[in-house]
């Protein structure tokens, strides 16, 4: 499955926006770093989601700590239906 982004600037009247959610486990590092990807996504024409489904999500967790490890995987089983 590949995703596909409008470019910045192109229209898209006929569909609506693609939504999508930024999901931080971790660090104030990893917080920030998931602000920038938001901004990286609305560049590309995306919108956040409001409620609890996206068309793309994105997992940003730390690969030192354990517990956002386990944080990261307990998501991805909601996700899984």
């Amino acid at each position: 499955m590949s995703l596909t982004i409008p470019a910045p600037g192109t229209s898209t009247t006929d569909a609506p926006a693609r939504t999508y959610q930024v999901r931080t486990f971790g660090c104030q590092m990893n917080v920030h770093d998931s602000e920038r990807l938001a901004g990286l996504l609305e560049a590309a024409g995306l919108v956040k989601a409001d409620g609890g489904q996206a068309d793309v999500v994105v997992f940003n967790t730390c690969a030192v700590r354990e517990n956002a490890d386990n944080k990261l995987y307990g998501n991805l089983g909601q996700l899984a239906p």
